[in-house]
């Protein structure tokens, strides 16, 4: 676990929670990948046009880490839980995937409670 993972995803939420889309661009890698059962895009401006739809509040919850994979536990501003996985490389998010629900995205990633950030 490293600590500069958890502070990129959350620095990340807080990014994206402001509408504040030239910090969300910066944390990002050029190439991010973001996406979900339905489908996933690639790049900045992917992203930028992900972010202006996206729920206006995401509140984080539990954090699990191992080896640059970050699951978020999520509830959004309807009261609507799910998790995202992200992977961290070098302080700059690569790539963001969301799940309904915390068990899909610990199952995805191959992390467990144990990787829990207690």
């Amino acid at each position: 676990m490293t600590t500069s993972e958890i502070a990129t995803v959350l620095a990340w939420h807080d990014a994206l929670n402001e509408r504040d889309f030239e910090t969300l661009l910066n944390l990002s890698s050029d190439d991010i990948e973001i996406g979900d059962a339905s489908g996933a895009a690639q790049g900045l401006a992917a992203l930028r046009d992900w972010a202006q739809n996206a729920p206006t509040s995401v509140t984080v919850g539990d954090l699990y880490v191992h080896d640059g994979v970050v699951v978020a536990e999520q509830t959004l501003g309807d009261g609507t839980s799910q998790a995202t996985a992200f992977r961290v490389v070098h302080d700059h998010v690569t790539s963001a995937f969301r799940h309904d629900d915390l068990a899909s995205a610990l199952a995805a990633t191959d992390l467990t409670e144990d990787d829990l950030d207690a």
